[in-house]
């Protein structure tokens, strides 16, 4: 948390904070043209900002795209905010909810978490159904094999579709897979309703991408969620389930337990 608090102590990282908030996956060069600042400075900043893990790189062929991280803001909020009267963190708050909140006229979701564990467990927690059963209350039928067919069943709903299928599998190192299907099974086994059935049935299919690191002790975990249309439903729900089910797979992992669902 001193590297957080740190990094966010200098205007200039805050106004590069600002200008992803803006607008996320931004390329040096943009950052650069977007606030007037030299090159070099702007480099030295986002090394910071990196660190402090605010900041994700992500590469896309040649460039290199920088996403807000809200890991450390939901760890900040979780130690701190609950502590003392919100009226006396209210600009803490503030700020906790505009680097939370990532721009909509951004398709790809990007966060990245550290969790004491190997790449050997948290692959099981990304891949058994004894896992995946207890913090995402899902299972996955699928050998895990480059091409093969997925099959996700949830809450008493199974969802199989040809175009549900397993992208890339580096076992303990990356993995990536094409989104469900949105059915009306599955609408009503989670609660949603016809018209947000109808938006995301529309949508084009998304893909998530885990990317583990091993950090010896502790392993780096970034997930990029991308491919969707702008303005997208599916990425505005995305947005708010997945820092809540990365916490509880790094709590299963560390702890034995899960967190509780929210409400």
């Amino acid at each position: 948390m001193d590297e957080v608090f740190k990094a966010l102590a200098d205007g200039s990282r805050r106004r590069l904070l600002d200008s992803l908030n803006a607008r996320d996956g931004q390329s040096l060069r943009e950052l650069c043209s977007g606030l007037d600042m030299a090159r070099q400075s702007v480099s030295k900043h986002l090394a910071l900002l990196e660190a402090a893990n605010l900041v994700t790189p992500v590469r896309r062929g040649r460039e290199k795209l920088h996403y807000l991280n809200a890991e450390p803001i939901n760890a900040i909020a979780e130690r701190w905010i609950s502590r003392y009267d919100r009226e006396r963190v209210h600009a803490l708050a503030d700020l906790k909810h505009a680097l939370e909140n990532t721009a909509m006229d951004s398709n790809a979701f990007v966060y990245t978490t550290y969790i004491r564990t190997t790449p050997e467990k948290l692959w099981r927690g990304l891949t058994d159904p004894a896992f995946t059963r207890r913090y995402w209350g899902l299972e996955f039928a699928t050998d895990w094999k480059a091409g093969s067919p997925m099959a996700w069943q949830q809450r008493g709903a199974k969802t199989a579709d040809p175009g549900q299928v397993v992208l890339e599998s580096d076992p303990y190192r990356r993995l990536s897979y094409t989104w469900h299907t949105f059915t009306p099974e599955w609408a009503e086994a989670n609660g949603v309703d016809d018209e947000t059935l109808a938006k995301l049935a529309a949508e084009q299919r998304s893909k998530v991408t885990f990317e583990i690191e091993d950090l010896g002790g502790t392993v780096k975990l970034t997930v990029v969620h991308d491919g969707f249309e702008p303005g997208s439903t599916a990425r505005e729900m995305i947005q708010h389930g997945w820092p809540a089910l990365l916490s509880s797979l790094k709590t299963l992992l560390e702890t034995g337990d899960t967190l509780p669902d929210p409400a």
